[in-house]
């Protein structure tokens, strides 16, 4: 049972009566962090980044507990050695397993509990405009309607457990190098139908908090922005909780912040407190700005506090990288993990693999993902090696890593199947720290944006030179979002998208490259045949447009196909569709509610698998500039070989809205629809059909 909106309203009365009994001191105190920074920005005594919550306000007097915060989004960032490590959310995005999500985002909050917090940070829910950005790896993928799902799924696990979950960053941060310092600007179409549906999606499913961005938008900065934090985000779509900046260089001056509506400075005091006091007491911020901040602030941590009460549950370390969380990190590595080629070489079979080569340096790394604020400390990780060895026993194991390909090609000339491991590490994408001091602590993170989607240049040159030695070669690519494999794709027979897996990656990339596991991840993104073909973007700049089109969108917009489509992966088992079907629903009132799609799905191959069913709705008919077509829906199915089901999906009639700029609403056309069911975002793979609104 979450703490939702409603039930948080209902602590307003309560609220107000606590605010009104505090002084202005006291309400600017529950305004912002406590801690005390090094030079380097992590509290002094601190083994790294965030090792315990970080507390803001609360009062002693009047008996109010304070915000304890806990980063994400692979887990609970706090203490070393005992979170659970879950893949990056990239990966769980392929999943497209909206109940899978939930199920860690309650586990998440067992484990913020368990380390004394209760507000997880971890909901990253940012669209990477362009794949290059080096934290991408925390959201879902390109596509606003599938993080919105996934992201909201996220949230109401979270709080299931009465944890309050934050959703960031506020907005338009897809971009790492310039991201203290870069103007995103775009249209206000681009603005609603692409930037900001997926925010207002996890509003509405309830999330209790909002972190702010670190860039400006319109050359606002986000943390100070009257129009996003006011206007859209309190105003129009009525969120209830509150608002705290991204750490450290989220706020740039007291009185913008606190009149734009940013409620909280996080993780310490430098502009709010007595800054803030001073500017009240001056006249530059009324006082009826800190009372609303501190009515949100005091009304979302008593409604919290009162359900974990009455919900009388209590976690202690044992649930720290339990059994049980560490299965759910495996199980989502397994469905998520895409499998992109295969020329019948996967999955291995024992009695034939009597010798592998595996070859690259990421096979024999921890490889996690970034090292920057999202970085979980498990107590162990298993690399796609190790997973080698646990899961082929039988099998023996060449190593080599990558550094001498003569020796790498005598290796993979002398065994019955090679694996490459390649792509990315945090060195590579990630959080980027400019400077000490300019971010939230100290990280060990180079990280930043990918000025190139390719491999390195010595894995391609590796993978080229090596692959034809064997037929039977096989690539495993490490990374967080695209990675362009055009060069070497023909020099393989197998590829697999591992992302970052997560604690028991390793184990998953080995079961299913044994098929163990049937692999069933579909791509959160789309891979070109050139970089070319995606928005070009300035990682080092002080102003960006975005465009309205990105992704899978604009190749389609353009008429290019991709190498691999959006949604697209393969399995071991074979699914026909069949029989699809489309129709209006309406509601009591006799208007159009939604649109029911259906289609019967049966797995035709010789195993079980699953397959994740996806609805795409087309706008040829509009009036205005539209996509060909945009996810609308999607739903993952487990069948047994010969089993066949009818897969139901719904898309309320809201979701095919256009926001008209002229009249500052969302607006539906009375038009015929393209809708189209299927496997991925291919033509080839769909089946079509329309409806009329």
């Amino acid at each position: 049972m979450q703490c939702t909106k409603e039930q948080r309203l209902k602590f307003t009365a309560q609220a107000k009566e606590l605010v009104s009994k505090m002084t202005l001191e006291e309400k600017v105190y529950l305004m912002s962090g406590r801690i005390r920074p090094k030079p380097h920005g992590t509290p002094s005594g601190e083994e790294h980044y965030n090792f315990r919550p970080y507390a803001a306000g609360g009062n002693e007097r009047l008996g109010l507990p304070p915000m304890m915060f806990c980063d994400g989004p692979r887990g609970v960032v706090c203490q070393t050695g005992k979170s659970t490590c879950f893949p990056v959310s990239m990966l769980r995005g392929a999943t497209f397993d909206v109940e899978l999500e939930e199920e860690i985002g309650r586990a998440i909050g067992r484990e913020v509990k368990a380390n004394g917090g209760n507000l997880f940070a971890g909901v990253c829910i940012n669209l990477p405009y362009n794949p290059g950005w080096g934290r991408s790896q925390e959201t879902y993928g390109e596509d606003s309607f599938a993080i919105g799902q996934m992201g909201s799924a996220l949230v109401r696990g979270v709080q299931s457990e009465n944890v309050m979950a934050c959703i960031k960053h506020f907005a338009f941060n897809s971009m790492e190098i310039s991201r203290f310092k870069v103007s995103v600007d775009c249209s206000r179409r681009t603005e609603r139908e692409v930037f900001l549906p997926h925010f207002k999606d996890c509003i509405d499913a309830g999330a209790a908090s909002v972190m702010s961005a670190y860039n400006r938008y319109k050359g606002v900065h986000c943390g100070h922005s009257d129009y996003l934090l006011r206007k859209i985000l309190k105003e129009e779509w009525d969120f209830d909780g509150f608002v705290m900046s991204d750490f450290g260089a989220g706020i740039r001056d007291t009185v913008q912040a606190a009149n734009g509506g940013l409620d909280m400075e996080m993780p310490w005091t430098f502009h709010y407190g007595e800054k803030l006091v001073q500017a009240v007491r001056e006249g530059l911020v009324p006082e009826a700005r800190i009372d609303e901040a501190a009515l949100r602030i005091t009304r979302t941590i008593l409604a919290f506090a009162e359900a974990e009460k009455e919900s009388g549950k209590k976690y202690g370390e044992e649930v720290l990288g339990c059994k049980e969380h560490i299965a759910l990190s495996l199980r989502a590595a397994r469905e998520g993990i895409t499998l992109l080629k295969n020329n019948g070489v996967l999955p291995l079979e024992r009695s034939k693999a009597e010798r592998i080569a595996v070859i690259g340096r990421l096979a024999d790394e921890e490889n996690t993902g970034d090292h920057g604020s999202s970085r979980v400390y498990p107590a162990y990780v298993v690399t796609p090696l190790q997973g080698l060895k646990k899961i082929a026993p039988q099998s023996e194991i060449v190593y080599c890593d990558g550094s001498d390909v003569e020796a790498a090609k005598e290796a993979a000339r002398g065994a019955d199947a090679v694996i490459f491991v390649a792509g990315m590490d945090y060195k590579d994408e990630g959080e980027f720290i400019e400077h000490a001091g300019s971010g939230a602590g100290d990280f060990d993170s180079r990280g930043g944006d990918r000025r190139s989607l390719a491999l390195h240049r010595n894995e391609i040159e590796l993978i080229r030179a090596v692959a034809p030695e064997n037929k039977n070669s096989v690539v495993v690519l490490m990374g967080g979002n695209t990675i362009m494999v055009s060069e070497w794709l023909d020099a393989v027979s197998a590829v697999l998208m591992a992302y970052y897996p997560g604690q028991e990656g390793g184990t998953a990339i080995a079961e299913i490259l044994f098929g163990d596991v049937n692999p069933s991840g579909k791509l959160p993104f789309v891979i070109p045949e050139r970089e070319s073909d995606l928005p070009q973007v300035n990682w080092d700049t002080t102003e960006q447009w975005y465009d309205y089109y990105h992704g899978y969108a604009k190749l389609e917009k353009e008429g290019i196909e991709p190498l691999f489509p959006y949604g697209f992966g393969l399995s071991y088992t074979r699914f026909e569709l069949s029989d699809a079907e489309f129709q209006v629903k309406k509601d009591e009132t006799g208007e159009s509610c939604a649109v029911q799609a259906s289609c019967i799905i049966k797995n035709v191959g010789k195993r079980e698998g699953a397959e994740v069913v996806q609805l795409y709705i087309g706008f040829k008919n509009s009036a205005v500039d539209r996509p060909v077509k945009l996810l609308r829906g999607f739903k993952r199915i487990k069948l047994a070989p010969g089993e066949s089901a009818r897969v139901e999906i719904a898309c309320p009639v809201e979701k095919l809205m256009w926001y008209n700029p002229k009249t500052a609403a969302f607006e539906l056309e009375k038009m015929t629809y393209e809708a189209y069911i299927g496997t991925s975002s291919a033509p080839g793979d769909l089946l079509a059909g329309s409806f009329t609104l």
